[in-house]
């Protein structure tokens, strides 16, 4: 299979801080309940991801949490601060973080150059042994070490924060 150019940045950007993964190529998955078929012998935690935007379109998150938790949004306003997250369009979604919908990942921060996206992690995630995420395409997963995926963030510049999810 051919690599997409998007793709093909997610390495060079790993390669070039040094950064081991593990890449898992499978048909593609557009839902967390397709992608856990394709999951069963790919170590570390499975990340779901969620690109959110508060009622004034002025402010966008990255949820990143462990695949079997939860987001409750209404508690997350509240920690946040915001007035009422909710999913970000298709349109916002390429415009911040270069991806389609079905491949939203951690990775697609390499195109946000201006911060305009805010990171929150699940905190249980500082404990697996690994992390996977799309490679900005949905029909591979690849996984890299929890400070090594701390390393890629402060790589792009954005500001992290750590929330306990149920």
């Amino acid at each position: 299979m051919a690599l997409s150019e998007s793709e093909k940045r997610v390495y060079g950007v790993l390669d070039k801080l040094g950064i081991s993964y593990i890449r898992h190529e499978h048909p593609p998955v557009y839902t967390v309940e397709e992608a856990e078929k394709q999951w069963t012998k790919i170590i570390g935690a499975h990340c779901k991801n969620l690109f959110l935007r508060n009622k004034k379109g002025n402010r966008h998150y990255l949820v990143i949490l462990e695949a079997s938790k939860v987001a409750d949004l209404k508690s997350l306003n509240k920690i946040l601060g915001e007035d009422r997250l909710s999913f970000a369009s298709e349109k916002r979604l390429m415009k911040y973080l270069g991806l389609e919908t079905g491949a939203v990942s951690a990775f697609g921060l390499i195109y946000d150059k201006e911060n305009h996206v805010k990171v929150v992690i699940d905190d249980d995630l500082k404990k697996a042994e690994a992390v996977n995420f799309h490679p900005n395409v949905n029909t591979a997963t690849v996984g890299i070490s929890f400070p090594d995926f701390e390393r890629f963030l402060a790589w792009c510049g954005h500001a992290v924060r750590y929330l306990p999810f149920e």
